[in-house]
């Protein structure tokens, strides 16, 4: 697709009160963006419905609106896929709303796709179970889907680097906003691993009523989708019933009655949701046949990767927690820079957040 044409699609998003409905709404009547923003308002109120008195005028490429928007889109380095593009997602095509256009960074593939989300406070254990899920997962080949969210979904796109596969994030707001932003080293992984996409032009910020709609798209993306935990609260449960909608499979996996972590997950296997304890249950429903563990056996980590400050902090690692200060002390390093090898130690699978701010050894160690 050409920068002509890329350059329509967010001049015709970026025109007030042209939404994902606006938008199907001109193509179906004009054929092209480029004719759409061609034709008066009239002619858009007249062939398309849209009614004058809410749209306001596309802007040109001149106006600093539009050249604010290319810039973060062009730094980012990605590209608009709109529904009628032959590389738009075919599973998303499917849903009964699917986004209009699709801001991507990195690649997109026609792999099955599995969903993992859950909470954002999640528990150590939880964590675990989506990391552990999502490597192997993505050693099978089968791309992992998340929302780049705290939690359950960064664990889910780290086990998935650490398992070589391909991830996809979704957003819930524009491709320039790194959200959260503790996340920008584990963004730039995703893209040369899989994709960021998102529904939002350039600029847009990753308000709370936007990860409802995110939701759909990720559920829509997947052959089906697993909620590793999550409570009664969480907004998994939402994903969990877009996937229903769209004739997904729900995976779920069990948890103590007590645990309020898990009062999401429980519920969900009452209503009939699939029981998953490990990941080749979700193989075994995707009817993807496994390996024996003596033909494939689970990867071990280079340590030799690791520079020496960061041996030196995973080296202080075992089963029993230790704070980020204690790291610091007994390394001889500043708790910055400590701060920054952990997080790389958790994005390699070697290190486990814990509650408080402490750190266990991760499961690829």
């Amino acid at each position: 697709m050409g920068t002509q044409s890329q350059q329509d699609w967010l001049r015709l998003h970026l025109t007030q009160g042209v939404g994902r409905v606006g938008i199907i709404k001109l193509i179906e009547a004009f054929g092209d963006a480029n004719t759409a923003l061609n034709a008066s308002q009239q002619d858009w109120k007249h062939y398309a419905g849209l009614k004058s008195l809410r749209i306001g005028s596309p802007p040109s490429v001149e106006s600093k609106k539009f050249i604010t928007a290319w810039e973060k889109l062009t730094k980012r380095q990605a590209k608009i896929v709109s529904l009628w593009d032959e590389h738009y997602p075919s599973q998303l095509r499917t849903i009964h709303d699917p986004p209009a256009l699709l801001y991507l960074c990195g690649d997109l593939t026609n792999k099955t796709a599995i969903a993992i989300v859950g909470s954002r406070k999640a528990s150590a254990e939880g964590k675990r179970l989506a990391n552990e899920t999502a490597a192997t997962l993505s050693s099978y080949a089968v791309t992992v889907v998340s929302g780049l969210a705290r939690g359950i979904d960064t664990a889910a796109h780290s086990g998935a680097v650490l398992g070589q596969g391909s991830t996809i994030a979704v957003l819930g707001g524009g491709i320039d906003k790194i959200y959260p932003p503790e996340n920008h080293a584990l963004f730039e992984q995703i893209q040369t691993h899989g994709a960021i996409i998102t529904e939002y032009p350039p600029g847009t910020e990753p308000l709370p009523g936007h990860f409802p709609a995110r939701n759909r798209i990720i559920s829509g993306l997947s052959h089906g989708v697993f909620i590793a935990e999550a409570t009664l609260n969480s907004g998994s449960l939402i994903t969990a019933d877009f996937a229903l909608e769209q004739g997904r499979d729900v995976y779920a996996a069990p948890g103590s009655v007590y645990n309020p972590y898990c009062q999401g997950n429980l519920q969900l296997l009452k209503q009939g949701a699939l029981l998953v304890t490990e990941a080749e249950d979700i193989l075994h429903y995707c009817h993807i046949e496994t390996y024996p563990h003596h033909i494939k056996p689970p990867p071990s980590y280079d340590q030799s990767k690791l520079s020496l400050e960061q041996n030196k902090v995973f080296d202080l690692l075992n089963a029993t927690p230790r704070h980020l200060d204690t790291l610091a002390q007994e390394s001889g390093l500043t708790a910055m820079e400590v701060s920054a090898i952990v997080l790389h130690l958790e994005l390699e699978g070697l290190a486990s957040s814990q509650p408080g701010g402490r750190y266990i050894r991760g499961s690829a160690a």
